[in-house]
């Protein structure tokens, strides 16, 4: 059994613009972030994904109805989540520092390891009834990076590193593969 993966994150949001950290809030698309996800259509083939799955924030929301604009079925998913920042939701976000929240949550939040028991338990759903299927993710950085950690098996202390965030290396999509082990 296996799963292919094609991971999108959301569109700027209006916090992004304010450096405001969104967390569980549900986050709205910035005129920016709306483009972003139009734009991005154009480097998409639609033919080799089956489903769309996005979180079930609103920016996420949003952003695969932009991208997906009616190609593709699309299902709502509260397991690919961006982590719970707790008392941290719509503060500065220079102060979600994830290096200090592997195993700690965040005040009245969540660790970037409880958004990963919740990422193997969304990947256990993929395989049980995707296999052999391509399927489009729409959600945030704390679940990429848990994909990362999860397919790549890399440390979290090495996700965070290698984070396309911090050397601008954004691309039109990552690819992931779920195999069951």
């Amino acid at each position: 059994m296996s799963v292919r993966i094609i991971y999108f994150v959301h569109g700027t949001t209006t916090d992004n613009e304010k450096k405001l950290a969104s967390g569980w809030i549900p986050g709205k698309l910035s005129k920016k972030g709306i483009m972003q996800s139009i734009e991005l259509r154009n480097k998409i083939d639609f033919g080799e994904i089956d489903i769309v799955i996005s979180s079930d924030l609103q920016r996420a929301i949003d952003s695969a109805n932009n991208v997906f604009n009616n190609q593709k079925k699309i299902l709502h998913d509260s397991r690919i989540r961006e982590c719970n920042y707790g008392d941290l939701d719509g503060k500065p976000s220079f102060l979600v520092k994830y290096e200090d929240h592997i195993d700690s949550p965040f005040p009245n939040g969540e660790s970037l390891i409880d958004v990963e028991n919740r990422v193997r338990d969304f990947c256990k759903y993929l395989l049980e009834n995707f296999d052999n299927k391509t399927v489009a993710l729409v959600s945030h950085k704390a679940p990429q990076l848990a994909f990362e950690v999860i397919t790549m098996k890399k440390t979290w202390e090495k996700a965070i590193c290698d984070d396309w965030r911090k050397n601008k290396a954004w691309k039109p999509g990552w690819r992931y593969e779920l195999k069951n082990n």
